[in-house]
């Protein structure tokens, strides 16, 4: 792939104007220096699947012409299926063929927004305003196109005197009108409900902006069942605990919508694991880690490509849940291998610190938690703050369950200065999420001091703060909850009563969690509740793999069944 050269991107917009000013009274002829000034990414389409390349069935109207109405329509169900940089590919060859083609530039746009993950870096944001410039530039084109162009161009106003989240709310708002303007045009109401989840505020847990945009893709979804936008947003918006149900048919149908978009087979494991569907979740992150693979060969990526990380994340959490620790372990084992990942951005991070993290963890190994360390790689975790405070969180914890809470307050230091490095970055999201693995970690250190009603208290505030932020789509969810954490403590200060009705509200969010059931079912026993201790342990075994587990709480589960049949 084509490397941006960063001191195109830099340079003032001015001199982008001044080379649009001799466009507009031709606009058949758009500078060939102004269409070079955007840097855009060429080359063939790189995906891997089935010979003819499914990636699933679009219409989109537009003035160009009928020579590159193939290739547009071929770059629209990329861009539903967030295949930004093949997406970016094909409309650039739509620019080639025909440098007038408007829509082609608001396609280079949209390819840099991708609403959903990290906002865009400046580079980016500079081409996508950019591109703009040159579509409005255009006066060879319809209303509707004009409205179109305007509307991601509300993305990229004043980008940089404003948040991620304003500038989303902009185009959201901006695809309100369009989509009311023009009510026959499925597009526009299928990208208003992208819009509408993109703007949606991770802690507003009344989803009303999902619970919208959710209607609007059901509308179409009969009619319209291989649209990649619509079931692959479908999921998206239905991404949470109490809407995830809903989003499971889209789930199942996404992958053999667009068989030939890597992350067309990972984005149906995100409602997989939402509701505890280990099989699932891990043949999908099965064919996603594969197809990421073969992406990153067929493009000529040097190292590997972020998606396979992403989807390994996601891999180690199912084999976790599912009791099968060494298919989890060689996960990890596997990414040890790793020190170059293209591009090299937040969810390579978050999958580098999140994967050891949770292994340790969740087996509760904690000698091997207090001596994990930020892998070498492409990238300086300085810029990666957030994902950094995960290894600080899992030595912290593996301190504290070692009887060395002197070196676990030095952790808490660490996330301290990580959390305050957030907030003066105005990045309250993710430092809510290092604040709640502070009050945790403190809770903890609380608790191994004897100081049990404090422990308890600060526990508590985490659980109950991270019961009121949803999780970032970039991770299939916490490193360990904080409400199961709480149960653990609960149960370890002899209170199975309490513990069980923690792990019991934590398993409702957190379905089939293996540490989860297990400790449900201990509770429950410890409580001489033998009737709830057979739920859970039965459940603990029935849970994808769980009934072929070595893990000793499955032979646990398996010995007490025994004893009460």
């Amino acid at each position: 792939m084509n490397t941006p050269d960063i001191k195109v991107f830099f340079s003032p917009l001015f001199c982008l104007l001044l080379l649009l000013a001799g466009c507009r009274s031709n606009n058949k002829n758009v500078s060939s220096e102004a269409i070079d000034s955007i840097n855009l990414k060429k080359g063939d389409v790189v995906l891997c699947g089935p010979p003819d390349k499914e990636f699933g069935d679009v219409g989109f109207v537009t003035s160009c012409s009928e020579k590159v109405k193939k290739d547009f329509e071929l770059a629209i169900a990329l861009l539903h299926s967030f295949e930004y940089d093949e997406a970016e590919k094909v409309f650039a060859k739509i620019i080639a063929a025909e440098p007038e083609c408007a829509m082609a530039y608001w396609g280079v746009a949209m390819s840099n927004y991708h609403p959903l993950w990290a906002p865009p870096t400046k580079p980016e944001l500079e081409k996508g305003a950019k591109a703009v410039a040159i579509a409005q530039s255009i006066t060879q084109k319809t209303k509707r196109e004009s409205d179109y162009i305007d509307a991601i161009g509300s993305f990229y106003t004043n980008r940089d005197k404003t948040d991620h989240l304003t500038s989303a709310t902009a185009f959201e708002k901006a695809m309100e009108q369009l989509q009311k303007k023009y009510p026959a045009d499925k597009e526009a109401a299928i990208f208003y409900a992208l819009a509408l989840t993109a703007a949606a505020s991770p802690t507003d847990k009344t989803f009303t902006k999902q619970k919208k945009a959710g209607a609007i893709l059901n509308a179409f979804y009969a009619g319209q069942p291989n649209h990649p936008g619509v079931v692959h947003y479908i999921i998206h918006t239905f991404d949470s605990p109490e809407l995830a149900e809903l989003a499971l048919p889209a789930a199942r149908k996404y992958a053999s919508v667009a068989p030939s978009s890597a992350h067309a087979q990972h984005m149906p494991s995100h409602i997989f694991t939402r509701l505890g569907l280990w099989d699932e979740c891990i043949k999908s992150n099965l064919a996603s880690v594969y197809a990421a693979q073969c992406y990153a060969q067929g493009a000529g990526i040097k190292g590997h490509w972020d998606e396979e990380l992403h989807g390994l994340d996601y891999l180690l959490y199912a084999y976790l849940q599912s009791g099968q620790n060494e298919a989890a372990k060689k996960q990890w084992d596997y990414l040890k291998t790793i020190n170059e990942v293209q591009p090299a951005n937040f969810k390579v991070a978050y999958a580098f610190a999140a994967i050891p993290a949770r292994y340790v963890l969740e087996n509760k190994l904690w000698k091997e938690a207090t001596a994990l360390q930020e892998q070498t790689a492409n990238f300086s975790w300085q810029h990666f703050p957030w994902q950094k405070a995960i290894t600080h969180f899992a030595r912290a914890m593996g301190l504290v369950n070692s009887g060395n809470t002197n070196s676990a307050r030095t952790e808490l230091k660490e996330l301290q200065i990580i959390y305050d490095t957030l907030i003066n970055q105005k990045d309250q999201y993710k430092a809510s999420q290092v604040q709640i693995q502070l009050k945790t970690a403190e809770a903890w250190i609380l608790f191994k001091e004897g100081k049990n009603n404090e422990a308890l208290t600060l526990m508590e505030a985490a659980a109950n703060m991270e019961d009121g932020i949803q999780k970032h789509p970039v991770t299939p969810g916490e490193i360990i909850p904080a409400r199961e954490l709480l149960g653990d403590m609960l149960l370890q200060m002899n209170q199975p009563a309490k513990a069980m009705q923690a792990y019991e509200a934590n398993l409702k969010t957190h379905p089939n969690r293996f540490n989860g059931l297990y400790a449900a079912g201990l509770a429950a026993e410890r409580c001489t509740n033998t009737v709830k201790a057979k739920f859970y342990y039965n459940k603990l075994l029935n849970s994808s793999s769980n009934a072929k587990s070595t893990r000793a709480e499955s032979v646990a589960a398996r010995l007490f069944l025994d004893k009460n049949k």
